[in-house]
């Protein structure tokens, strides 16, 4: 007789299946059409085993979009505050035209009428990638590379404004994005006086 896998385990997998149906169904057959039951389908697990770990497709959605971000969105420090930042945009620029983007925008849209998806957008995406900005901001103002009244959380809206606006509603191919001069662009006036 073979042993059955730990509880654990089984969980883990169901876990990992869960995630993985949910972006490849979304990515197949579009985010307005992902259901839970199709999920749950294509998992090979039951409706209340997904509910056991989150409360909406929404959620479930933006976990497996938000794993497969990773490291992509981190905020690299070689010292040029202006490379680093144009490098971080480059790479949500390519996430947001990839499939990740195409379930991302889903979740977007749904998070317009579901306070629920919308707070779990603030606090799993757009938080602590705002944060990381911001500490990489303020390592730039204490290296002298920007100055000291430099308003981190308004610089970066400036930075990300044009990237959303691009990518939620189209005005322009994401792919033309020019990331650098858009930095410093943003950058320019808070520089320090000399």
């Amino acid at each position: 007789m073979t042993p059955q896998p730990s509880p654990a385990r089984r969980s883990a997998r169901s876990h990992r299946a869960i995630l993985d149906a949910t972006f490849e169904l979304a990515v197949r057959n579009g985010y307005p059409k992902l259901t839970i039951e199709a999920i749950a389908a294509a998992a090979g697990v039951g409706k209340p085993t997904i509910y056991r770990w989150w409360p909406s497709k929404g959620a479930v959605a933006l976990e497996s979009i938000n794993e497969r971000m990773g490291a992509a969105t981190d905020f690299p420090d070689t010292g040029d505050i202006v490379a680093d930042l144009a490098g971080q945009i480059e790479n949500v620029v390519r996430l947001f035209g990839s499939d990740v983007g195409a379930v991302y925008r889903g979740v977007i849209a749904e998070a317009q009428g579901d306070p629920r998806v919308a707070a779990a957008v603030r606090e799993t995406i757009t938080e602590p990638r705002t944060r990381q900005c911001q500490a990489r901001l303020e390592r730039a103002v204490a290296a002298g590379q920007l100055r000291a009244d430099v308003p981190t959380r308004l610089v970066v809206e400036q930075l990300y404004a044009p990237v959303y606006y691009r990518f939620l509603l189209g005005t322009e191919p994401l792919d033309g994005f020019d990331a650098r001069a858009t930095v410093e662009r943003v950058l320019e006036g808070l520089r320090p006086r000399v």
